[in-house]
């Protein structure tokens, strides 16, 4: 007989975990991470500073100098916190929204606007930066990740893959079959769900039946963990003992962070006033990942107006340079895409790109 209490029972292991509270006061004293003063001081001036390359990228979007782009605003802990807890040698897979990472791993922002425009060179990671593309399609980098880390595990390599997706990723089959297969093979692998409420319209109530992502980790039998995806310190502690685990031999971790995007879901016409109320927004605004680890670092002294405002500065100036960059770039042209589409073109591509460069040559 069906036993509903069991799935009860279950759903409440994965309670939300939580560090910092909404007036920065911990209230987790044994999970507080081991971070220097310096290290808290950097944390908070790289989500200042996305902060301000989101509401510039916006504005740029706005003015028809970006193409696609999807906002971050409100996803910062969830991002870089995360993201603070890798070392350069781990490999990042990223969605759309999660350019900042692959900023902050060394991306260079004149590039990221590449990829906003869609342009090829936007898409080619330097030297050293261990990250694919942002993935368009929707979970598809589950199954990508699991087979990065299955390289790494092969190699004897001390690092791990790490990708992201959002509440509606969790529906993919894509999902479920990277989950799977890196359970089974003891991937090093860190699955990070940003469940910020909406894939899109679609409220995370009408994603899944299950109360949490963060238990479908069971079903392929790996650990799944649920935090506070608007305290920083909570997100890094999760991802930080997730790397520790996989570097160690001990296989995936699924992390859900709790977390919200303030703005659209993307720029191209998405208006989130017709399926979120303000109230709800409101709400979620006093819950902001900069407010709060404000409130934390100003009462330990370490954070002052003044300095938020040279970093406020400071990216404006970086993103002024890299637009800049940006716009001088050459145009892509068709025959670009054709000579990187493969190594020896076959005979209709080479056809088609001899009759490119003859338009192009007029």
């Amino acid at each position: 007989m069906i036993d509903k209490t069991i799935i009860n029972k279950v759903e409440e292991m994965f309670q939300t975990i939580q560090i910092m509270n909404e007036e920065g006061q911990i209230v987790n004293q044994e999970a507080m991470p081991d971070l220097s003063d310096d290290q808290l001081k950097e944390l908070m001036r790289r989500m200042v500073y996305t902060r301000v390359l989101d509401q510039r990228s916006i504005s740029l979007n706005r003015q028809g100098r970006l193409g696609f782009y999807a906002p971050t605003a409100g996803q910062e802990a969830s991002q870089l916190g995360s993201h603070f807890a890798l070392e350069k040698e781990d490999w990042i897979l990223p969605g759309y929204r999660d350019v900042p990472q692959l900023i902050w791993h060394g991306l260079p922002l004149d590039k990221a606007f590449l990829f906003s425009r869609g342009h090829f060179v936007g898409n080619q990671m330097p030297e050293g930066v261990n990250a694919l593309p942002p993935q368009i399609i929707i979970a598809a980098q589950i199954i990508q990740t699991t087979g990065v880390a299955l390289g790494l595990k092969k190699r004897g390599k001390k690092a791990v893959a790490i990708t992201y997706t959002g509440d509606g990723g969790s529906s993919q089959g894509d999902f479920y079959e990277g989950l799977n297969f890196a359970g089974a093979y003891n991937a090093p692998a860190i699955f990070v769900v940003q469940n910020n409420q909406f894939a899109i319209s679609t409220p995370v109530e009408k994603q899944t039946a299950a109360k949490t992502i963060a238990q479908k980790a069971l079903a392929v039998g790996i650990p799944g963990i649920q935090v506070d995806g608007m305290d920083v310190l909570a997100v890094y502690a999760a991802v930080k003992e997730a790397r520790e685990r996989a570097i160690n031999g001990e296989g995936p971790t699924l992390i859900e962070t709790m977390t919200y995007r303030y703005g659209p879901h993307t720029m191209a016409g998405d208006d989130p006033t017709r399926y979120r109320t303000d109230e709800l927004t409101n709400e979620w605004e006093k819950k902001d990942p900069i407010v709060r680890f404000r409130k934390f670092l100003e009462t330990k002294g370490l954070w002052s107006k003044e300095e938020e405002e040279k970093v406020i500065e400071q990216a404006k100036e970086d993103i002024k340079a890299a637009i800049k960059k940006t716009d001088g770039t050459p145009k892509q042209k068709v025959t670009d895409l054709i000579d990187i589409m493969y190594e020896n073109l076959p005979y209709n591509l080479k056809e088609q790109r001899e009759e490119y460069v003859r338009k192009e040559s007029k």
